[in-house]
């Protein structure tokens, strides 16, 4: 009886204790579970810049709309403004009047507004080029909002996979010492653990950061066709003046 405790606390100290921070975990596991690390890290700090990105580029873009609506409601002439802003519009919502107002003085350059079939044609030009600013004007807002999409969905898969592995290694590691102990076991199950929570790292503000930038971009882009909207009133008020 004696001689079995001597073992196990030789044993016991043999073993040492282990380092379970995170650069330990890391580099103590294999080639798969590094890999499965190294693709969560990267996708959460892509993540992350693309949040800051969206945040502050949605905050900006706000601001320029509100700056250009009050300009174009000040009453000043509608030909001065396309003037001044030319063919450099600084946010979308400009990029839509630019748009219109084009191909309005084109329209009247040319004396295509003269007849009154030629104003129903030059009134779906203009609505139709509006509509495909806006389009593109907001495709390019939303530009990297995949990512994110795709990041919630996939990444507690992929720490999924490396739990899983990391489980399997353990097991294997069971096998060839024959030993049951909680140090034979710890690090592979540690670092299942570690994959696990960087795949809901990556996860979780990824879907959050969706959810609520895609309900400011659609509330942007109400913005954007209610403008449109306004200024197709306008234009229509003018063709029959």
């Amino acid at each position: 009886m004696e001689s079995n405790v001597v073992d196990a606390v030789t044993l016991a100290g043999s073993v040492g204790p282990n380092d379970f921070s995170m650069i330990s975990l890391f580099l103590k596991a294999d080639l798969i579970v590094k890999s499965v690390i190294i693709i969560l890290l990267l996708a959460s700090i892509w993540c992350w810049a693309i949040i800051f990105q969206k945040v502050f580029g949605l905050k900006r873009l706000n601001k320029l709309a509100s700056k250009f609506e009050s300009t174009f409601w000040s009453g000043g002439s509608l030909d001065d403004l396309y003037d001044r802003i030319g063919s450099h519009p600084s946010d979308p919502m400009s990029a839509v009047f630019v748009a219109a107002m084009r191909e309005w003085r084109r329209a009247l350059a040319k004396g295509t507004a003269a007849s009154d079939e030629r104003r129903v044609g030059l009134h779906d030009r203009i609505e139709r080029v509006m509509q495909i600013t806006m389009t593109r004007e907001i495709d390019q807002a939303e530009r990297y909002m995949t990512f994110l999409a795709s990041t919630g969905s996939t990444a507690p898969f992929i720490g999924l996979f490396g739990t899983v592995w990391g489980i399997m290694n353990s097991f294997q590691a069971i096998a060839v010492s024959k030993n049951t102990s909680l140090a034979v076991v710890a690090p592979g199950i540690a670092e299942a653990l570690f994959a696990t929570a960087l795949g809901l790292l990556a996860a979780i503000p990824a879907v959050l950061a969706y959810n609520k930038l895609s309900k400011d971009l659609d509330r942007y882009a109400g913005r954007l066709e209610t403008f449109a909207g306004e200024f197709t009133a306008i234009i229509s008020r003018q063709m029959e003046e």
